[in-house]
């Protein structure tokens, strides 16, 4: 769902601007609005409509996720730290979504720099970095090569 930006609502701050990792988030010259410059490259990660104060970005929701003549209204509402979702059909049904906006507190996750460099084992492992122990887990739960079924039923 892509996203798009109010442009009654937005200030200009370039909060949006500063977020978005694909870097298509733009301030226009002359109306000193945000807006999306390639919706078809947005990641989808809704950094931008978390990030703006304003409540001036939403998104397009897809086919699929919500019918035709649907709205997708998202709230960021900073003293319960959390993102509401309301998905609004044509016939009035309203279904919300509520996720927090982190679930972890700010400062708290290492640079990538600061960690070691990884270890010729570990770049051969099919575990991500860090990942038991950032899971709090001793090991994952993988198949051996052994366990793999050989040929095809």
């Amino acid at each position: 769902m892509p996203t798009f930006v109010y442009m009654t609502r937005c200030d200009g701050c370039g909060q949006c601007v500063d977020i978005c990792p694909s870097n298509i988030m733009h301030i226009d010259t002359t109306s000193r609005r945000a807006y999306n410059i390639e919706p078809n490259m947005c990641w989808e990660c809704y950094a931008c409509v978390k990030a703006c104060p304003q409540d001036a970005i939403d998104v397009r929701g897809y086919s699929d996720f919500a019918p035709l003549g649907h709205s997708v209204r998202v709230l960021r509402e900073e003293e319960k730290a959390t993102i509401s979702w309301k998905i609004k059909f044509r016939d009035g049904r309203e279904k919300n979504f509520e996720s927090p906006i982190r679930t972890t507190k700010w400062g708290s996750i290492k640079c990538a720099s600061d960690y070691e460099a990884p270890s010729q084992d570990a770049i051969n492992s099919q575990e991500l970095a860090h990942e038991p122990d950032g899971l709090n887990i001793k090991e994952l739960p993988a198949l051996k090569p052994d366990q793999f079924k050989v040929g095809v039923l």
